[in-house]
């Protein structure tokens, strides 16, 4: 028996929360600000839990999801699952 995952938890999707230490903009605040999906291809779904934009948002790029909401460094993903 290994240490290694099974095929199934290496392609499990995994969870994450955005988490926001300024608003600078002032709209959508701090601490938890949304809550995401990484799927195992590399996509990703974004769900902001925070009026005025209660709304899902899907990437297929990581970095530019960080360039376009990272806001400046302010913000950082936390991942939930392993």
């Amino acid at each position: 028996m290994t240490n290694e995952p099974s095929t199934e938890e290496a392609t499990a999707p995994k969870r994450f929360r955005l988490l926001r230490d300024d608003d600078e903009t002032g709209v959508s605040g701090t601490g938890e600000v949304a809550q995401g999906v990484l799927f195992s291809d590399g996509w990703f779904a974004l769900h902001w839990i925070r009026e005025p934009a209660r709304m899902t948002t899907v990437y297929n790029d990581l970095d530019r999801m960080i360039q376009v909401h990272g806001h400046g460094g302010k913000t950082r993903i936390d991942f939930i699952d392993p």
